[in-house]
């Protein structure tokens, strides 16, 4: 059985976490099979298994959802985490630019973009979930989807134009799509030949 886990988050993130008349609380809770015990005063957030939990990996997930909320994620967002496939990931802004709170502010600036539209083309072209919080940028999607969003705001972070961004997420986008066509029909790169006409193996017929 899965010990207790334990987390600390801001303040102003507790209510988010709670919910009106606990409603967020319960439906992590559920959707993990866990209990939280969360304290208001100290935004301290202890996750216990419930002793029927069937999922092993409740108390991790509930761990990765309650840590998503505390980033900024709206709960409904954070809960899609209780899947498989999507993935958290939090990129420290001053590990990249230091401790000033000047750059700090300028760099989020540029995430974020004119009205807000570089984030959106970020989570639009990308296909994940953005929430820029505090002295973090963080990140929810599937894994290929957040390494390609992960490198477009390292860009920015490194200085590279927007427009260049833009491109990149673009030729990205197009990749993505290509491959996941290719892994639906079942098509390996290296068995491609086009010549003339269309070639038949005979295992074909």
């Amino acid at each position: 059985m899965p010990e207790t886990d334990y987390l600390k988050i801001p303040q102003n993130r507790v209510g988010a976490l709670i919910g009106s008349n606990g409603s967020v609380k319960k439906s992590i809770e559920k959707a993990t099979g866990t209990i939280l015990d969360i304290d208001s005063d100290e935004g301290t957030v202890y996750i216990t298994p419930r002793d029927d939990m069937e999922d092993p990996l409740g108390v991790w997930n509930a761990n990765h959802i309650v840590k998503a909320v505390a980033r900024g994620f709206n709960p409904e967002v954070a809960l899609k985490l209780i899947s498989d496939d999507i993935y958290l990931e939090v990129i420290s802004l001053p590990l990249y630019i230091g401790k000033s709170k000047k750059a700090l502010a300028r760099h989020k600036g540029r995430i974020i973009g004119k009205d807000g539209k570089t984030r959106e083309i970020i989570m639009e072209m990308a296909e994940v979930d953005m929430a820029i919080y505090g002295k973090t940028v963080s990140l929810i999607g599937e894994m290929d989807n957040i390494m390609v969003a992960k490198e477009a705001i390292e860009m920015i972070l490194n200085g590279s134009r927007h427009k260049s961004v833009y491109g990149f997420l673009e030729h990205k986008k197009e990749d993505l799509k290509m491959r996941e066509f290719k892994d639906l029909v079942g098509i390996n790169d290296d068995k491609i030949e086009f010549k003339d006409g269309i070639d038949f193996d005979e295992k074909d017929y």
